[in-house]
């Protein structure tokens, strides 16, 4: 999860930075955007004094502060009136200039182990980039005779590299990275000879909705993952590991990507059978790389390093159980966040160049990450926390208590609010970056389902994977907008693909989520 070198901007979304009116939308886009900050920093303002002034009965005054703030907070985070980052500021900010908490409370989450080890794996995908080992892996895979000579084996191919990629990388990056390679197939597919036009779409398609799935499969796919995770450890004192995460996590995300995969294999076909001639083409761009570089190979070492110790002690303890002393020493040695660190500093001491003093990456480079989720990461877990602490979240979550059908057995309760929770999630973020969105709904789910006294973690990780199912607008995610500038989705097609996606992400997580904690 970094920005890319070669050109991946950090918008909204999956890195929950600013949206930049980008040159491709029309004259009518771009004055929306404009009328629609201009209207979030007077709306804004307006709702904190309403809020503020209004009285409440049943909040604290902490309380009740603290709703102005997150009502200010919001309409900033939907608008985009000031950058995402600078209100994650803010809201801490205000907390303690109206009462609602000290200042060591309020900004104590900014220091908390999850921002260490999104730092960490923003680092380690930045060298990832630097060193070109994404579009080495690339061209490698998809330059297999048996995957090229097929448009359906590409198609697969492209996605599963999509989806991988984001597993480890965010997946705006991802699709940052596989978006020109996959221009270029269609380029030279096209010169050689002629096929249906909605196998461009198809293709295009699959980058982003196959990124925006191997997101939910870590928990640095995405931020809302580890947002999630830190607010159950924060909250209610429950840790998620990073393997147990994949056990139910990667199930679900690998279902929907197979979904995908036959889903736009059907509607999406190339009209051609053979593809032979693109072999060449994907073994010439190979050759381009030339063989494995010095820093490639330490790249791999560092990130294979950090990968091995965020699984092995998930499969330890599934193999010896969790009183085994290896699992024990490894989890107190090696949390998630150290394991990162780990990660980074081996390419600090791993060198490129030993008589040049070169090493696989610089101070430099390692700072050109997205600092702005960083800090909307930070703000999102300090509001989180303070909406429980003051007794808002319960309110909020009461809300919607005549939504769920109470009178019901407890079984019944809990998928109704889990269903609740994806459905909502999941509108909420065609609209709003998935980390702002998840940073604004966790807290309320949590408090739903502790007001109906149901198992939080279904509904939460329900919440939590669906805030990845943004799949109907180009304005949903920035790895829709990106393919969307390509110019071969028309508007209506990702709207009916997208909308069919979205009610398969909700089943998908709610089945996966139903099985994993009741049947397994």
């Amino acid at each position: 999860m970094a920005s890319d070198k070669r050109g991946n901007e950090g918008t909204s979304g999956d890195q929950g930075t600013e949206r930049a009116i980008a040159p491709s939308l029309t004259e009518a886009e771009i004055r929306f955007e404009r009328i629609r900050r201009t209207t979030g920093l007077f709306l804004g303002p307006i709702l904190f004094l309403v809020i503020y002034l209004l009285p409440f009965e049943g909040l604290s005054k902490e309380a009740h502060s603290l709703a102005a703030i997150f009502c200010l907070v919001f309409s900033f985070w939907v608008t985009e009136a000031i950058p995402l980052p600078v209100t994650a500021l803010l809201g801490p900010t205000l907390a303690v200039i109206f009462g609602v908490a000290g200042a060591g409370e309020a900004f104590q989450s900014f220091a908390a182990p999850l921002i260490f080890l999104f730092i960490g794996s923003f680092i380690l995908a930045n060298a990832i980039f630097l060193h070109d080992l994404d579009r080495r892996v690339a061209y490698t895979i998809l330059s297999i005779k048996w995957v090229a000579s097929s448009p359906s084996r590409v198609l697969f191919a492209f996605g599963a590299i999509c989806y991988f990629g984001s597993m480890w990388l965010s997946s705006t990056a991802t699709t940052a990275m596989m978006f020109p390679i996959g221009l270029s197939v269609l380029s030279f597919m096209k010169r050689q000879q002629a096929f249906d036009p909605r196998y461009s779409t198809g293709l295009m398609l699959m980058t982003t909705y196959a990124a925006l799935m191997g997101g939910m499969a870590t928990p640095v796919g995405t931020p809302p993952n580890l947002i999630t995770i830190g607010m159950l450890r924060e909250i209610k004192g429950y840790d998620i590991s990073f393997f147990q995460w994949m056990t139910f996590a990667l199930p679900i995300s690998a279902t929907l990507f197979l979904f995908l995969f036959f889903y736009l294999n059907k509607v999406c076909p190339s009209g051609v059978t053979d593809m032979t001639g693109s072999l060449s083409f994907l073994q010439q761009e190979k050759d381009k790389l030339g063989g494995l570089t010095r820093g490639q190979k330490n790249v791999i070492a560092a990130f294979s390093t950090t990968v091995l110790l965020w699984v092995s002690p998930g499969l330890i303890a599934v193999l010896f159980g969790s009183d085994n002393p290896l699992y024990q020493t490894l989890t107190r040695l090696f949390p998630e966040a150290v394991a990162a660190m780990v990660g980074v500093c081996l390419l600090f001491f791993l060198p490129i160049n030993w008589k040049e003093r070169k090493f696989t990456i610089t101070w430099e480079q390692a700072v050109q990450i997205d600092w702005g989720t960083i800090l909307l990461f930070g703000g999102g877990l300090s509001l989180g926390r303070l909406a429980f602490a003051t007794g808002l979240a319960e309110s909020v979550g009461g809300t919607f208590l005549e939504l769920v059908p109470t009178g019901q057995s407890q079984f019944v309760k809990l998928i109704a609010v889990t269903l609740l929770a994806s459905l909502l999630m999941t509108v909420i973020t065609e609209m709003v970056s998935n980390t702002a969105s998840t940073n604004m709904g966790i807290p309320v789910v949590l408090a739903l389902a502790t007001s109906l006294n149901v198992s939080y973690l279904p509904p939460v990780l329900g919440a939590c994977l669906s805030a990845s199912c943004a799949f109907t607008l180009p304005v949903s995610t920035p790895p829709n907008a990106i393919v969307f500038a390509s110019g071969l989705i028309p508007i209506t097609k990702m709207i009916r693909y997208g909308i069919l996606l979205d009610i398969a992400g909700i089943l998908a997580v709610n089945v996966g989520l139903l099985v994993y904690f009741f049947l397994i």
